[in-house]
């Protein structure tokens, strides 16, 4: 039992407090100098409440899976990738050293660079060649990353009322799958979300059409923009045949070096993503071999355009055609017959 502290008699005197009560337990007389000395709370606390501390800053919110982990950001930037380029080639490589993939890149890079520099004499500055990458990937992170793009969308999702992620009445952050205020948030609306990974998972069953080219090591080509001269260079470079001729020796040598050929010798066409759309390796040469590209798929929408116009016009004037020329008839036979009377009567 801890000791009793006494209190001299000399502070109960001087204390006005026990002039006038007596004797004040220690628990009173503290519980009667805190309220007398705290002061009142602001009245700006008092109108609104203050803005509760956020779980998770900004910069970083909360993920399905730990974000720092390499898979993670691999799938982060599968999905950016995929969703930022229209066109994407993919291919087959069989364990290329790195001599052939500097040789691959370099013959690559020339033929496009060759492309924009034609493309800017005829007064086009967009170089889609610059902004190339062929780069390997990770297959199974790949097939993840597309099947999130595919089948998720967070701006179609079913809106729901707005509520801050610190709310108490919101789940804790051990339960974040089934907050309420998971759709309403951007910051739960992320492809690393729980949510995105929840509903790729639901939609096991729908197809994106690349399943079979989605097994073995692969690599892909992007481009930031379908340019049909693009893609012809870059297959001319990497599948070339009878459409697509290689460069030959004497135009470019370093194309028929040794490490470039035994590179592109193990390099296999698979399939094309362009717009969203699956083309196999015939669709995907067949987009690589419309003649002036997309100025000229314009030219040709409008050429047919026209001629639609020019045969519905056609359509809609023959009937008052043929009615014109059936009462023009008409009168003439009518006329005739006028004559021939009055030239009896006479």
């Amino acid at each position: 039992m801890p000791p009793r502290i006494r209190v001299p008699t000399k502070q109960l005197l001087t204390n006005p407090a026990t002039r006038t009560t007596g004797y004040i337990c220690w628990q009173c007389r503290h519980a009667s100098l805190a309220t007398a000395t705290t002061p009142a709370s602001p009245v700006e606390q008092t109108a609104s409440a203050a803005q509760p501390i956020a779980r998770y800053p900004r910069t970083q919110p909360p993920s399905h899976k730990p974000p720092e982990f390499r898979k993670s950001q691999l799938h982060r930037q599968y999905q950016s990738l995929l969703r930022s380029s229209p066109l994407i080639v993919i291919f087959q490589h069989n364990n290329l050293k790195a001599t052939e993939w500097m040789g691959i890149r370099r013959e690559l890079t020339n033929a496009l660079k060759k492309v924009d520099d034609e493309l800017a004499t005829g007064g086009n500055e967009a170089y889609v060649g610059s902004g190339m990458k062929m780069q390997v990937v990770q297959t199974g992170i790949f097939a993840a990353s597309l099947r999130v793009v595919e089948f998720w969308n967070p701006n179609f999702e079913s809106p729901a009322p707005p509520v801050h992620p610190t709310d108490p009445k919101v789940a804790s952050s051990e339960s974040i799958a089934d907050t309420k205020g998971e759709k309403g948030d951007p910051m739960f609306m992320h492809g690393l979300s729980t949510q995105a990974w929840m509903i790729a998972k639901k939609n096991k069953k729908l197809k994106h059409g690349l399943e079979p080219v989605l097994s073995g090591p692969l690599a892909v080509l992007t481009f930031p923009s379908v340019s049909p001269q693009h893609l012809k260079a870059a297959l001319s470079i990497l599948s070339p045949g009878p459409d697509f001729p290689a460069p030959r020796r004497r135009v470019n040598p370093g194309y028929h070096e040794p490490a470039v050929q035994a590179g592109l010798n193990k390099l296999m066409l698979l399939a094309a993503r362009v717009e969203g759309k699956v083309f196999d390796m015939e669709g995907a040469r067949w987009v690589g071999g419309i003649e002036g590209g997309v100025d000229g798929l314009r030219g040709q929408l409008v050429a047919m355009l026209q001629g639609i116009g020019a045969g519905i016009t056609n359509t809609l004037e023959a009937a008052s055609r043929s009615l014109y020329v059936t009462v023009e008839g008409r009168r003439g036979m009518l006329e005739e017959e006028e004559k021939g009377k009055e030239g009896g009567s006479q």
